[in-house]
């Protein structure tokens, strides 16, 4: 057999007994049946210490996220951190084998992490009820060795897609509907990544998701997706099995798609073409290491980045922040300094005229600015994140030193 990762067992095969090698000579061959990992053991590329060590961001914890929860629990991944923003429904009990009737109403991401803990102490859970776009910053998704998508929309799939290439930590996407499945590796920075994939009618339609001031409609958010329960096991085993793979530096598909029909029973795989100019496919340097946190303000930032820059200096920001709304028949306004993601046509609506408002948005702050004494979290950066800063000649990247410190909450 020349695949080392590949043995069939063969029916023909003598049985050994416990103590006897092949060859009749003396091998003690003993099972602990005290050890959860016992059978596991047995595989023999298989590495405990890895998977002890290994971090793994889970973001999404509906159908797709119970199954790749449970899972990782059950092969003994060292941390997890899962991140959902919504709360349990009693539409989710058919799909999700960690939820209970009586968990209604609370984060999904909090019960799945305590459930995943039920089955396996041994693993470190961290959970946030949040959005991965405007909640996590960078310095995670550099931390960890494999992202796990298990998402249900185009634009939370393209933050990830990019947020891993920036970083080059692999990710593993699944998507789901009725009795089909897909699940897609990618490997930065030199497979095909998500963006790679996206046609014209994809960006159509992640901006239909905002009106013309670019304010999110709620309505269109809340389309849902017919799913069953096998289908979201299948799919949710195959993202877990491919980030096993990774883990262990096994050979995986980078840049694939392997896709499932449920009603022929057939699995097909395809290669997904890259594309050389592809907004997603860039890449940052080791980012220097700063003493602050998102509490400081963007002048604290700049007079670090100082050390490293000449100025004058400017912070884009990767997510836009609405910092007002006005209505332009009455002329109300109010300042919201929310990312651009988060605001609905509800917090810009004229309590006066009920116009909706046009917002003013912030794309990046410049030193000596307005702007320049808010902390950073008022514009928009997580804790943990890493910031691109550019001077009057190049740029630099620094990392805020309070990631994950902030918004996540360990499982006891």
């Amino acid at each position: 057999m020349d695949d080392p990762y590949l043995t069939f067992l063969d029916d023909d095969a003598p049985a050994l007994s416990n103590g006897e090698a092949a060859d009749g000579s003396s091998s003690p061959f003993v099972i602990d049946e005290d050890d959860r990992y016992s059978r596991l053991r047995l595989i023999p590329w298989w590495r405990q210490d890895l998977l002890a060590k290994a971090k793994v961001l889970v973001v999404g914890a509906g159908a797709l996220g119970n199954e790749v929860l449970k899972n990782l629990a059950l092969i003994g991944v060292g941390t997890v951190y899962v991140i959902d923003r919504d709360t349990i429904e009693t539409s989710n009990l058919s799909r999700s084998v960690l939820f209970r009737l009586r968990d209604g109403g609370r984060p999904k991401a909090e019960v799945a992490a305590e459930r995943a803990k039920e089955i396996n102490p041994d693993v470190a859970y961290h959970w946030m009820r949040g959005d991965v776009i405007n909640d996590v910053g960078l310095g995670l998704f550099a931390d960890v060795d494999v992202v796990i998508g298990c998402l249900d929309n185009r634009e939370a799939r393209l933050w990830v897609n990019r947020q891993c290439w920036k970083v080059g930590t692999p990710w593993v996407d699944s998507g789901i509907q009725e009795i089909q499945g897909v699940v897609k590796v990618f490997v930065p920075p030199d497979s095909s990544c998500y963006e790679c994939t996206m046609t014209a009618r994809d960006y159509q339609l992640l901006n239909v998701r905002y009106s013309c001031p670019l304010l999110r409609r709620e309505q269109i958010l809340e389309g849902k997706v017919p799913t069953a329960p096998t289908i979201a096991s299948m799919m949710g085993a195959l993202e877990v099995q491919e980030a096993l793979k990774l883990i262990h530096g096994m050979p995986v598909a980078p840049g694939s798609a392997l896709v499932f029909n449920g009603v022929t029973n057939q699995f097909y795989r395809t290669k997904l073409p890259r594309r050389e100019d592809c907004l997603s496919h860039e890449t940052y340097p080791e980012p220097t290491p700063l003493a602050i946190g998102n509490g400081a303000t963007a002048h604290d930032l700049f007079t670090l980045a100082g050390q490293h820059l000449e100025g004058p200096m400017t912070l884009p920001l990767e997510r836009d922040m609405v910092t007002t709304v006005s209505c332009p028949t009455c002329g109300w306004s109010k300042e919201l300094h929310q990312p651009r993601t988060q605001v609905t046509t509800a917090d810009a609506t004229c309590p006066v005229c009920n116009e909706l408002g046009r917002p003013e948005t912030l794309s990046a702050v410049d030193q000596g600015s307005p702007f320049d004494d808010r902390p950073l979290s008022m514009l928009g950066v997580p804790p943990g994140d890493i910031l691109r800063v550019d001077g009057s000649h190049e740029s630099a990247f620094f990392r805020l030193d309070d990631r994950g410190a902030f918004g996540w909450t360990t499982v006891e």
